[in-house]
């Protein structure tokens, strides 16, 4: 259920955000926000870990972000992810 939700939300904050963010990328900030770690955000959508750090990086890159928590706190800030 909770990876509905989430998944939900990633989609409709792409609609809204004002980074070129995939609903993939969105989704793997929603669970950094939410203090998973790599390892539980790859077993949680069924990818790999370094899948995981992929989308985190690009995310973070796309952003402008000096880190992933930066670009977690700016995807809060724009209201794209949710705590």
């Amino acid at each position: 259920m909770a990876k509905r939700l989430i998944g939900r939300r990633a989609q409709r904050a792409r609609r809204k955000h004002p980074f070129s963010l995939t609903s993939r990328e969105i989704e793997v900030l929603q669970w950094v926000a939410r203090g998973k770690s790599p390892w539980e955000i790859g077993e949680i959508l069924k990818i790999k870990k370094r899948t995981v750090h992929e989308h985190v990086q690009t995310a973070v890159r796309k952003m402008g972000a000096a880190n992933r928590i930066h670009a977690v706190a700016m995807a809060i800030r724009d209201r794209i992810v949710e705590l």
